[in-house]
């Protein structure tokens, strides 16, 4: 996996989340659609009569278009190390773009819940003085989030940050 950039002055080098990620995402969106689309069938077509059951379809079609929404929101994210400050660029509809200089960071912490390790998955959230601009990558490979935690750490230090 790319590990970003090292400090130039061209353009960042954008390193994307790993697949793990969307397939947790997916699979959550199957486990919570898939038993609506059955009782809402089962549900309607007991009381209503069988022509009814077919409006369980209706979830059927969320999942798919849930399936295409996730994808396009996965392949959105992405991250650069530069120089002087972290980016963090998500958003499909309506992106947004997160700078983080490495100064301006207090604390860099790595987690990961019990699906998240599941998957082989972990998270890097930033805090810096200010709460707006914290900041979140999601979908990591344990590894990597603990590499970049400790290079932010200690390029935070070297920049005089409250680490």
């Amino acid at each position: 996996m790319e590990t970003g950039t090292t400090g130039g002055t061209g353009r960042p080098e954008w390193v994307g989340l790993p697949g793990g990620l969307l397939r947790l995402r997916r699979l959550l969106l199957v486990i919570w659609v898939v038993p609506l689309a059955v009782g809402t069938a089962l549900l309607l077509g007991l009381t209503a009569g069988p022509g009814w059951a077919a409006a369980g379809a209706v979830w059927l079609v969320a999942l798919v278009w849930g399936w295409v929404v996730l994808g396009r929101n996965w392949r959105s994210w992405r991250y650069a190390e530069r120089a002087d400050d972290l980016l963090i660029s998500r958003g499909v509809l309506w992106r947004a773009q997160t700078v983080v200089p490495y100064g301006r960071m207090q604390l860099v912490e790595v987690t990961s819940g019990p699906l998240e390790r599941r998957f082989g998955l972990a998270s890097v959230q930033l805090h810096t003085a200010a709460a707006a601009t914290d900041a979140k990558i999601p979908g990591l490979v344990p590894a990597e989030a603990q590499r970049l935690r400790d290079r932010l750490t200690e390029l935070g230090e070297a920049r005089s940050a409250g680490l």
